[in-house]
């Protein structure tokens, strides 16, 4: 087994040991230990996530350090807790009563130097270098140091030691520059953990890679909530008159630090660690201006209504509204773009595309270009989505396939109207704050290409139609010529003929006119057919009694729901050529067992659906008959809807307009 997991779990052992130790003689029932159940409470509470994360991250990570640091700093608030559990035994007993009193007040120190430590030898376990030593020497000494210095100030000890004599007692004399030297300890400690977090600046720039600065990245986040407990303590001494508040700020700390470094060891690509740190700066800056704020506002405003005035209280809240309302967007934007380049490149690239379209300088088409050159990422691409296309297509219409990129989706109105592929960089939240930025410039490019698409397939369709009408005359020329007109050539030549033998009378006249009546009868059979073919003449009776005739010619059951009633002529030839095109297809191509067709009325629409229970995978390809279909709806102002899916039948819907 590795050493720095061996040793992890050792002290993970040793820190339950430790949580365990005041509650043992209390359930023996030895009474001996008096314990104060809300403060071991919350001190096994800040040190669980500590104590837990390291043994995880030792685990998944065997020759890491770090998961022995992070327990290390879970049996700080531990040992605080433990102490406070025995502050009565050592009351009553009077086990070292006065040495325990005394080296109790101040120890708050203590709980900020494992963090501070792991600052400084994250995430390899190293220092930066060797001048880092003092660094290591302060946090260790002047805790102490603040410890003696508390020890030695002669007022009363706070309960349970309230009785308790000084077991340090320098001469009188002494004591101002011992406070002095107190109160200077203060940011002399401030300042090393301030430098403890230059640590992290100094190995973010060493890093040479993005893994390497990703993790660095967590832990400053983590570690944020340090300077988060003296912010905290700053507003218990404003509003509360004492520093209880801390006790948020070190509960914050001591969850967020091991959790960022357990995410920066195991999970780094989480979540966009710039965003969270952005944001986290941004808004500990607003609070520490507007704490100034207010503590300025409320001594000048004290100054003339008096000290704890309320309305000194309420000017004070009013002018810090005042200041800080502009502050901190302008805010954000500075630190984004110390802190966070790429959201700020982006927002800036879309912002200037955005303006110089609408100065008539640019195309809304080259987001794509902008984008990649803010994020610096010539794979990305930015597709769009077409009502009735099944991908993604790019500005020039040509399909997009995402592959295994992440596709961040873009939205407007609730709708997806395209999306963003990520290419080698960029995170998803990053992403996706780009998605929405460039909704309006995506929604306008697919616009473009949906317009430009539709007059595409108009132009087409006008020249399949006029192709087609060229076809229907040709057809009908030849079935003219080679039918009914060769046939009543041929009567109007026979008829001649008869008349040269009418006066020889060999002709037999009764013989020949039932002749001439039959050509003719078969003349007008055949101009009748083609006459239904432009026009069905069961149309005469309503669309209704046509369908019904067109489905007793269907060799299967056909199940017909018409209910749009009276319909102009050219509605009504419209749909009845819509339904006879998709029965003929079913029949033809997918062995239905069953045709379900209806008509229904809407308002000014009317709508044409025709199903079927066959194998399915119908496609609309150029030439065939439901792409001539198509047209058709499309010349009456109507639009065709076809879906086939292989195996599961085929419906086709045309909805057509029908003005009251």
């Amino acid at each position: 087994m590795a050493l720095p997991r061996l040793l992890t779990y050792a002290a993970a052992t040793l820190v339950c040991a430790l949580m365990a130790a005041p509650v043992a003689p209390a359930v023996a029932g030895g009474g001996t230990v008096v314990l104060d159940g809300m403060a071991f409470a919350i001190g096994i509470a800040l040190a669980l996530p500590s104590v837990v994360l390291g043994v995880l991250v030792a685990t998944r990570r065997p020759h890491s350090v770090v998961g022995l640091l992070l327990v290390l700093a879970g049996a700080a608030p531990v040992y605080v807790a433990a102490g406070e559990s025995y502050a009565d035994l050592a009351m009553r007993r009077g086990l070292f009563t006065e040495v325990y009193a005394a080296l109790s007040q101040g120890n708050w120190m203590f709980l900020y130097v494992p963090a501070a430590l792991l600052m400084l030898v994250f995430p390899d376990g190293k220092l930066p270098g060797r001048r880092w030593r003092w660094a290591v020497a302060g946090l260790l000494v002047v805790p102490v140091l603040f410890m003696l210095i508390a020890a030695c100030v002669p007022d009363a000890y706070p309960p349970p030691f309230e009785g308790t004599p000084h077991l340090l007692r320098p001469p009188r004399a002494y004591l101002p520059m011992l406070e002095i030297a107190g109160v200077a300890l203060l940011p002399v400690f401030l300042g090393l953990l301030i430098t403890s977090a230059a640590a992290m600046v100094i190995r973010y720039r060493r890093a040479d890679d993005e893994v390497s600065r990703a993790r660095v990245k967590w832990f400053a986040l983590g570690a944020v909530f340090l300077p988060l407990t003296l912010l905290l303590c700053w507003v218990g001494y404003l509003f509360l008159g004492s520093p209880d508040l801390a006790v948020l700020g070190l509960s914050a700390t001591a969850v967020a630090i091991p959790a960022a470094s357990a995410i920066a060891m195991l999970r780094h690509d989480l979540y966009d660690v710039d965003r969270a740190i952005s944001a986290a700066v941004t808004y500990g800056l607003v609070t520490t201006i507007l704490l100034g704020f207010y503590t300025a506002a409320s001594f000048l405003a004290g100054l003339g209504a008096g000290r704890g005035s309320p309305v000194a209280a309420a000017a004070a809240t009013a002018v810090c509204a005042a200041a800080l309302s502009p502050l901190r967007v302008r805010l954000q934007r500075r630190v984004d773009r110390r802190l966070y380049p790429a959201r700020q490149a982006v927002l800036t690239a879309v912002a200037r595309l955005r303006d110089r379209m609408h100065a008539g300088q640019a195309r809304p088409e080259e987001l794509e270009a902008a984008l990649r050159e803010a994020l610096r990422d010539r794979a990305l691409r930015v597709g769009y989505r077409i009502p009735g296309a099944t991908g993604l297509v790019d500005a020039a219409g040509a399909p997009v396939d995402p592959g295994d990129s992440p596709v961040t989706p873009v939205r407007l109105g609730g709708h997806e109207i395209g999306a963003i592929v990520r290419g080698r960089t960029g995170s998803r939240e990053l992403l996706r704050e780009a998605a929405g930025a460039s909704a309006l410039l995506i929604e306008v490019v697919r616009l473009r290409i949906e317009v430009s698409r539709a007059l595409e397939e108009a132009e087409a369709s006008r020249t399949r139609l006029l192709h087609a009408g060229y076809e229907e005359r040709r057809r009908l020329e030849r079935d003219l010529h080679d039918g009914a007109q060769q046939r009543l050539v041929s009567l109007g030549m026979a008829i001649r003929l008869a008349q040269r033998h009418l006066g020889d009378g060999t002709a037999d006249v009764d013989a020949l006119l039932d002749e001439w009546v039959a050509e003719l009868a078969v003349a007008v059979t055949e101009l009748r057919q083609i006459a239904h073919g432009l026009r069905p003449s069961s149309l005469d009776d309503g669309l209704g009694n046509a369908l019904v005739m067109l489905a007793g010619k269907v060799p299967v059951p056909v199940a017909l729901d018409v209910s749009a009633g009276d319909l102009p002529d050219d509605v009504a030839m419209t749909a009845y050529y819509v339904a006879s095109e998709a029965m003929t297809n079913a029949v033809k191509h997918a062995g239905p067992a069953a045709i379900g067709v209806r008509v229904s009325r809407a308002g000014d629409h009317v709508t044409v659906r025709i199903s079927d229970d066959g194998r399915g995978g119908a496609l609309m390809r150029p030439g065939a008959g439901l792409a001539g279909l198509a047209d058709r709806v499309r010349a009456a102002g109507g639009a065709l809807r076809l879906s086939s899916p292989q195996g599961g039948g085929t419906t086709v819907e045309a909805v057509l307009p029908c003005a009251s």
